[in-house]
This record gives C-alpha cells, sequence and structure tokens, in this order.
C-alpha cells in the first residue's frame, strides 16, 4: 500500500505525482495507492487515475494566491500558523490512518506532515519535489513574525524522511541531509502527434500558435487585443478561461478555445496541447516548464511575485527550453507579437535533459515499500 501526500498548491504537484503513479502501477500491477490531497478531483479523473483512491484532505497550506500572478506574503503565514498550531493532532490523525491502511510505503510531495505522520506510524517516507516549504517560506519577511516557530516544525517534519528524491530546477533540502538523491524531470509527454491534435481543435497545421497556461488560479487576459494580431494565433481552454454567465465567447479568427473535459473523453490531453503548439505563454512553474521541455515547446514567461522557486527557474531554464520573458504590463495589454517573434527566432538548447523521472522514482518507492514488507 502506497500513500501519497499531495500539496494542493496549483496543478504541478498533483500531474508530476499522477505521472509517478502510473509508472508504480506499471511495474506492480497490482499495487494498492491512496492519494490524500486538496488537488482538484478532476486532475486525477482526466490523468486516467482509475483504481487509485483519492481522498479530499489538507495537508499543507502552500501560499495564498490572489491570481495566477500575485501572491499574498502575510496570508500565506497567517494560514501556516493556524495549520500549524495543532500539528501534533494532525500528526496523530494521520498516522492512525496510515495504520489502519497498512501502508508500506509514505510518499510526500512535498508536505511536512507526510513525514511527520509516517515516522509516528513507523512507515518509510520518500519526499518528492523540486523545493521544500520551509525554504519557501524563508524568503518572506513577514512570516516569521506571522507565523513563529512553524519553519522550525516543517524542517523538523521534514527531517524524518526516509529519503528525497530531488527534481531538478529545486531548491531547500537543507533539512533533509544524507537521504537525497537526484532524479531526471517527472514530465507529462504528448501521446498524440502535432498533426492530430491540431485538426481536432481546428488549428491551421501551418499557423505560429501560442497556448495560455495559467493554471489554477486563472488570469484574466486581453482577448479583443490579442485577436487583433496576424501573426499568431492564441489556444486558451476552458480551465484557464471558464465560460461565465454573460461573458462573451472569446472565439475570433486567431483566439481559440479547447474544452478540455470533450478533449478528455477523446483521448487528448493538456500534454498533447502543449506539444500542438509553438509556444506556451505563463508563469515559471514546475508542471508547465517540464512539460514544455518534453514536448520541445517554447515558453514565454512572465514574473509571479516573490515566489522563491522563481529565481532557480530563470537562472536554470535558458539551458534546457527555449524562453524568454516579457513583462506582466506588456502581456496584460496585449503587446506580445515582439516578443513572440524574438522567442521563436531563438535556437534551441543543445541537449534536452532526461525526462524520464517518473520511472526512476517509481523504481526507488517499490523498493523501499518491498524492503518493508519482506522486514
Amino acid at each position: 500500500m502506497v500513500v501519497f501526500y499531495v500539496s494542493g498548491h496549483g496543478f504541478g504537484h498533483a500531474t508530476r505525482d499522477l505521472e509517478i503513479i502510473h509508472a508504480i502501477v506499471r511495474r506492480q500491477p497490482r499495487a494498492r495507492v491512496v492519494v490524500r490531497t486538496s488537488a482538484p478531483r478532476r486532475i486525477f479523473d482526466a490523468g486516467g487515475a482509475g483504481g487509485i483512491v483519492r481522498q479530499e484532505a489538507d495537508v499543507d497550506t502552500g501560499v495564498a494566491q490572489i491570481d495566477s500572478l500575485r501572491l499574498d506574503e502575510d496570508d500565506t503565514a497567517r494560514r501556516a500558523a493556524i495549520f500549524y498550531a495543532d500539528f501534533s493532532d494532525r500528526v496523530d490523525t494521520e498516522a492512525a490512518l496510515l495504520r489502519s491502511l497498512g501502508a508500506t510505503v509514505v510518499v510526500g510531495d512535498i508536505p511536512p506532515l507526510a513525514h511527520a505522520a509516517a515516522a509516528q506510524a513507523g512507515v518509510p517516507s520518500v519526499a518528492i519535489g523540486n523545493f521544500t516549504w520551509d525554504w519557501i517560506y524563508d524568503a518572506y519577511p513577514s512570516f516569521a513574525r506571522l507565523a513563529p516557530g512553524v519553519t522550525d516544525l516543517i524542517r523538523e517534519a521534514y527531517s524524518r524522511a526516509t529519503l528525497a528524491l530531488r527534481l531538478p530546477l529545486h531548491g531547500g533540502f537543507d533539512a533533509m541531509p544524507g537521504v537525497v538523491r537526484d532524479v531526471p524531470l517527472v514530465a507529462r509527454h504528448a501521446a498524440r502527434s502535432r498533426e492530430e491534435t491540431r485538426r481536432v481543435l481546428g488549428l491551421d497545421r501551418d499557423a505560429i500558435v501560442a497556448l495560455a497556461s495559467f493554471g489554477a488560479y486563472g488570469l484574466g487576459l486581453p482577448y479583443t487585443t490579442i485577436g487583433r494580431s496576424r501573426r499568431f494565433s492564441l489556444l486558451v481552454t476552458d480551465r484557464d478561461e471558464p465560460v461565465r454567465s454573460g461573458m462573451p465567447s472569446v472565439e475570433s479568427p486567431t483566439v481559440h478555445r479547447a474544452d478540455l473535459t470533450a478533449l478528455a473523453g477523446r483521448g487528448f490531453h493538456y500534454p498533447d496541447l502543449v506539444a500542438a503548439v509553438d509556444l506556451v505563454v505563463s508563469k515559471p512553474g514546475y508542471g508547465i516548464v517540464s512539460e514544455c521541455i518534453a514536448n520541445g515547446t517554447a515558453l514565454l514567461y512572465t514574473s509571479r511575485g516573490r515566489f522563491r522557486e522563481q529565481d532557480v527557474f530563470i537562472e536554470e531554464m535558458p539551458n534546457v527550453l527555449r524562453c524568454r520573458f516579457i513583462s506582466q504590463e506588456d502581456l496584460s495589454a496585449g503587446c506580445w507579437e515582439d516578443a513572440v517573434d524574438a522567442l521563436l527566432r531563438q535556437p534551441p538548447p543543445r541537449e534536452r535533459p532526461a525526462t524520464n523521472g517518473a520511472d526512476v522514482a517509481a523504481q526507488a518507492i517499490l523498493e523501499i515499500s518491498e524492503f518493508r514488507v519482506q522486514t
């Protein structure tokens, strides 16, 4: 029995963990997997997670997002203070649950609760991620004042991990000395060809197409202005731009909407869209960056507030994919054309990093689980 604790912050934690779960099941078809998370159920439904038991649970607090590009540092600290005020009770509850489930290994991406509870239940635990929450929170000046002692609790919980699988583009992990193992990117790959996906979406096979990808928290974009461009077309999804009552359709000759639920029913998923376009317009986050790398798609990115992970991405992304910065001002004004042209003129990186991290992680997790069963 493998029990995953998955952060509900954004989509990237859940989507990469689904890749790992699929790799586990391919190796061990009889493996039982429980996922405790507040990440949306639709991610697991769309990801073909049949046989996986998803349990709704608040397993960490992440950061408080105003929208995709803005966060509230003080509210982030307040939420963490509330969550960790009764942390010992949460640990007791989760440890009892792990015992009742007969867990043989716990995987945390990357809630501290997972490792504290596993240790109390006498179960080995594996941390996986590209950052740790103490590292993120240390960057916020108000955090120690509004959430005193919380980062110490987080570090103590992380120190109980049996193994830490550290993904590329990383920061943190100081609380896990001696157990950190670097693994390749965990990334979703397209299953459909560029031509097939464009045909289903009604996109011209030779047009330059950009995919707007602002994920869990949304972002209003100036579709009327963007729609006037004759240099590229824009693809948006119902996830990023849901249809609201009274909202005019964004459809135009150069702006297209994709219904992800309908596409999933036909066997098409988000990585297929990433692979079918020429560039993605987004913020720098693990999920979308890893998918751009895996599918050879360029990235036009903007800033996302003081989220410490961003600095690592900005420094390292040019080594692994074509990318270019666009200011929030130009993004919100729809002034994209020059940035798109410049990005697509850039040569690709000489080498693409390995993206088989799901297989590597699955093997490590199963080895620990099987050792636990044997002992």
